[in-house]
């Protein structure tokens, strides 16, 4: 198993409930998103564990760079952020499972065992938001945006200049502002702090 956090006692952690639980288990640990990647190159794992949240490349380029690279690999999310907030876009992005750093070690351990099996991982909430926007219900106005665009409006809500997201994105400042100009119409709003408003509102950052 894979476990990716940049937080080395939350590492520890983690590691310690699974352990606990699965007594054979082997545990490869990474702390950035191209450490995972280098590791997850050098031999085959059951799983991975990752966290959404980390410096450099966002938690779900990550994921699904490496659902492309590995689409066997059951990845289970494990993320600061409620689940209403990033879960629905973990699921289309490859995620196999989601749970918050917030739930009981015993909700970790039913959604690793769970996910290694070959099943999805969800709480009845969660399924029932997937239902209801399954069924044509109403979805939050960040949920209509790209990947990409939700990552610039959180930089965006987060005091980052546009240089700031290019450069932590690798990507061009020109192509940082094409994401913002559509992100804002997506939205319906014309400003960064009307976008820094909605998302102090909505716990996006």
């Amino acid at each position: 198993m894979l476990l990716v956090d940049d937080h080395e006692v939350v590492r520890k952690g983690i590691r310690s409930i699974l352990e606990d639980r699965f007594t054979t288990i082997d545990v490869a640990e990474a702390g950035t998103g191209d450490a995972a990647l280098a590791v997850l190159e050098q031999g085959t794992f059951d799983a991975a564990v990752l966290d959404l949240s980390m410096p450099g490349r966002s938690g779900i380029d990550l994921l699904a760079e490496v659902k492309h690279r590995y689409p066997k690999l059951p990845v289970l999310i494990l993320s600061l952020h409620a689940e209403e907030q990033f879960a629905l876009r973990a699921l289309r992005a490859g995620a196999n499972g989601y749970v918050t750093k917030a739930a009981a070690a015993e909700q970790l351990v039913a959604a690793f065992e769970k996910v290694v099996k070959g099943g999805r991982y969800i709480t009845e909430e969660l399924a029932e938001r997937i239902a209801t926007q399954a069924g044509g219900g109403e979805t939050a106005p960040h949920d209509r945006l790209s990947d990409r665009e939700f990552e610039v409006m959180r930089g965006i809500a987060s005091g980052e200049s546009v240089g700031d997201i290019a450069t932590r994105m690798h990507l061009s400042v020109k192509t940082v502002s094409t994401y913002r100009t559509r992100l804002l119409e997506k939205m319906n709003m014309t400003s960064n702090a009307e976008l820094t408003r909605y998302a102090i509102q909505n716990g996006l950052v």
